[in-house]
């Protein structure tokens, strides 16, 4: 098939999904593949791209989250369909492919696992949100080559760190995968992971390759990250952690009667603010908050309302001088949003929206 007819089948099959026609989205899939359209084509230039179209819908406030749902569940149920067409024989090792423990995006995850399978490899889906000692479980009972982990949100690099330490404490390598670790990998380098591939075509490659695509760790080290990964955490990250509810609590009680803070709002932004002081990064805090304030702002949600939540995040924190300094920072990421000049919320007045 032409490569414009191809995109016009990707046009067709965001239409589908969007109208929840699971039936006529799985009759194209197939009907493709039945044409000689190559299964991991259609798994990496139809399903995928309209599942990031998906996520755009959402965000830009064109498409409900309600349409947004349902519209991925009908392609996790293609990608199975997919599955049950075309059964390859495994030529070459076995693989354990699972979400990090806390990811729920798994369909990412789940055509990365498909895309192995159809190399060759004998893949053992895992499924979303597996956690690190029921992993090293399967790991015993099945031992795997390696293990494929996804991490969609960077909310989840602490037990994704957590998780990489414990396979290969009994000797797997770990490959990771997913918009969580970076667009540029960087945060599977410094969590230790073997190697890291940016799509799921990448990953099948990097397998084939061999791993590792990071230098080895230095003595004393994290494989793969040299001295970095020691420093992560640290006692603001415990704090944070241990104190979550409590600070969203007192969070939410400054903002009484601002209807525009949620307490999931503010969940993303202690969550955010917490993995950012994990990795001690404050691009990944500012990225987020740049992506919420486009969020809120497509649903007529000023950003200025950003800036209010980040600084009573800040007014809590009085013993916490790092997090504060994210917290500055996303001040200014935000007030940038809002066409405001940035000020340091520790030199601000009281920000009204």
């Amino acid at each position: 098939m032409v490569r414009q007819d191809l995109e016009a089948a990707t046009g067709r099959y965001l239409d589908l999904i969007g109208r929840a026609d699971e039936e006529g989205a799985a009759d194209l899939v197939l009907g493709l593949i039945g044409e000689g359209v190559p299964a991991e084509d259609v798994l990496l230039r139809v399903i995928a791209p309209c599942q990031r179209r998906v996520g755009e819908l959402w965000a830009s406030n064109e498409w409900p989250v309600a349409r947004e749902h349902g519209a991925t569940a009908v392609s996790e149920r293609v990608v199975a369909a997919v599955s049950g067409r075309v059964r390859p024989t495994a030529t070459r090792g076995r693989v354990a492919v699972a979400c990090a423990d806390g990811e729920y995006h798994v369909l990412p995850t789940r055509i990365m696992a498909e895309v192995l399978r159809l190399r060759g490899w004998q893949v053992d889906f895992l499924g979303a949100s597996v956690p690190g000692p029921h992993l090293i479980t399967h790991l015993h009972q099945t031992g795997p080559d390696v293990v494929a982990l996804g991490c969609m949100l960077p909310t989840r690099l602490p037990r994704a760190h957590a998780t990489i330490a414990a396979c290969q404490a009994v000797g797997i390598p770990v490959l990771a995968g997913g918009a969580g670790f970076g667009a540029d990998g960087r945060f599977a380098r410094l969590l230790g992971a073997d190697a890291w591939a940016p799509t799921a075509d990448a990953a099948a490659d990097r397998l084939a390759a061999g791993l590792p695509s990071f230098p080895a760790a230095a003595p004393g080290g994290t494989a793969g990250s040299g001295d970095t990964a020691v420093h992560l955490g640290g006692e603001e990250y415990a704090y944070l952690t241990r104190h979550r509810a409590d600070l969203l609590a007192r969070v939410m009680d400054t903002l009484t009667g601002r209807p525009e803070h949620t307490a999931e709002d503010l969940g993303n932004m202690a969550d955010f603010l917490i993995a950012a002081t994990y990795v001690h990064d404050a691009a990944l805090f500012t990225d987020f908050v740049v992506w919420t304030c486009r969020v809120l702002e497509a649903r007529q949600v000023p950003a200025e309302s950003v800036v209010l939540g980040l600084g009573a995040f800040h007014d809590v924190l009085t013993d916490c001088p790092d997090a504060r300094a994210l917290l500055n920072e996303g001040v200014a990421a935000a007030q940038a949003c809002c066409g405001r000049s940035a000020r340091p919320a520790d030199q601000r007045t009281e920000t009204s929206v």
